[in-house]
């Protein structure tokens, strides 16, 4: 069942994704951008339905009240694909940095670049890293927007040794606003480079703001122990859980160390 339920969610889920880019590309292409974002804002909330639906897997999101007014940081944990989704309803408008190469695919890149997401070129980190500053404060100037950065720029496996890298660090102390980190162990439930989804419930927490100002040291501190301790007491309370999610091996060595022995 458990095959069967994950390889029907992954088919509708990327058949749904071709559709409604297909269905809504007047809307979306004729509609004032604050508007557009009503349909990748609907898409992201029929995915999560879908996700229940079919995969029996439910998206609980708290934290709400945390998320400041005009624009700010967002600092997700990223184990999943899940976690590049979910958020979309609750920001006004997101801003993401991405490959170039992502705005060259017809009809994808057409609808990052109607949003104004930051493409940066690969090549010197130094250099991306200030263009990155430089467009996100012109976005930021021109209206208030909501950065997603994954602190750890790439999927980690739930309970995995924390990997910060210190671009996030850069850009806080640049563009002086507050950065919102946000909690969840979605791995668990929607693995990286598997195409099984486990039944549950997906927790994510929206994490008090950090507010500007503060020394990159204790930026970065905050960060880490903020996110960290979240992110482990959402993993006790899912492996603790009646039906707990298998726990890959980085999850399990991370309980141990928290001395929680988890559910075979």
């Amino acid at each position: 069942m458990l095959i069967i339920r994950s390889l029907a969610f992954n088919l509708v889920f990327y058949l749904s994704l071709i559709v409604q880019m297909i269905f809504w590309t007047p809307f979306y292409f004729l509609s004032p951008r604050h508007r557009a974002w009503f349909v990748p804002k609907f898409w992201s909330r029929t995915s999560m339905w879908l996700y229940d639906k079919i995969a029996a897997t439910k998206s609980e999101i708290t934290g709400v009240e945390n998320l400041p007014e005009g624009s700010f940081i967002l600092a997700p944990k990223h184990q999943s694909f899940w976690d590049a989704i979910a958020f979309f309803p609750y920001l006004d408008d997101a801003l993401y940095i991405l490959k170039r190469e992502l705005t060259w695919i017809p009809f994808f890149g057409w609808y990052i670049m109607k949003m104004r997401m930051i493409p940066v070129d690969r090549g010197s980190r130094s250099k991306a890293l200030k263009a990155v500053v430089v467009a996100t404060r012109q976005e930021m100037d021109r209206n208030p927007r909501q950065l997603i950065i994954y602190p750890e720029g790439t999927r980690r496996p739930p309970g995995a040794e924390p990997s910060y890298k210190y671009g996030i660090v850069e850009i806080y102390s640049q563009l002086g606003v507050p950065v919102v980190p946000v909690a969840h162990v979605a791995g668990l439930y929607w693995p990286r480079r598997k195409f099984l989804r486990y039944p549950g419930t997906i927790k994510a927490r929206f994490l008090p703001p950090i507010p500007p100002g503060l020394g990159k040291e204790e930026f970065m501190q905050r960060l880490i122990g903020e996110t960290e301790a979240a992110c482990d007491q959402m993993l006790v309370e899912a492996a603790q859980a009646p039906n707990p999610p298998p726990m890959p091996p980085t999850a399990l060595k991370r309980l141990a160390e928290l001395g929680v022995a988890a559910k075979t």
